[in-house]
């Protein structure tokens, strides 16, 4: 049986329940945002962004959080926590499939929505086709269960992964950047990638500060539908 089509463990701080067809059921939400069509989003302005948690941000699930989001191509924006890794490995909550053994880095949680459904951030050159989202150059959102099965057999190390994951409707985001609950940096694969989130969040949001002070941050654009 395939991680993407059934979580059946446990985790101590993003709670992983025992689903089967749950999973799909867990990313209509996801769904909803995209078109029924293949995802070729335009890949000229509508980048991702970093978003930065304000430290008055309380919310538990995105308290000094570091995200990355996009827009989503039906509308709304999309995206996953990059600094929430957790104590479980992939092999550990599918035993029984062997190409997960080879995934070295842990599960991370990606947020609140669904968070029975397994998604990816995949790096590649060329686009993975149907069941991604672009999101940046050489970095895709692989939603689709086929797809994350393909990516885990074929080149699993190129790829991290979330349960759970973060979607606003449209105009959601653009309220809470006017309300100050984010601030925005430009997005790169090395951060996105970064092999030890510890003090991600310290990292970013001093930077936005040094940005602010040197009168050189504006915030860069999101496309708000």
């Amino acid at each position: 049986m395939s991680p993407a089509s059934v979580l059946s463990a446990r985790h101590s701080t993003a709670r992983i329940p025992v689903v089967g067809r749950r999973v799909l059921c867990a990313l209509c939400a996801l769904f909803a945002l995209l078109p029924a069509t293949p995802l070729q989003a335009q890949k000229d302005d509508d980048d991702a962004v970093l978003l930065v948690a304000h430290p008055a941000f309380r919310d538990a699930d995105y308290t000094q959080t570091v995200l990355i989001a996009a827009p989503a191509p039906s509308g709304g924006h999309i995206g996953v926590i990059l600094n929430r890794p957790t104590k479980r490995s992939l092999t550990s909550l599918f035993p029984e499939h062997e190409p997960s053994k080879q995934v070295k880095e842990p599960v991370y949680y990606g947020g609140p929505f669904s968070r029975s459904a397994l998604v990816a951030l995949v790096r590649r050159k060329d686009d993975p086709g149907e069941g991604t989202v672009y999101l940046m150059k050489n970095l895709y959102l692989a939603f689709r269960v086929t797809k994350i099965d393909e990516i885990i057999e074929s080149t699993p190390n190129d790829a991290r992964y979330y349960v759970g994951y973060v979607a606003w409707r449209p105009g959601e985001l653009k309220s809470e950047l006017d309300r100050g609950l984010w601030s925005v940096l430009g997005a790169d694969i090395d951060t996105v990638f970064r092999k030890d989130t510890e003090g991600l969040w310290e990292e970013m949001l001093t930077r936005t500060r040094r940005l602010r002070a040197g009168d050189a941050y504006a915030p860069l654009s999101l496309r708000y539908r």
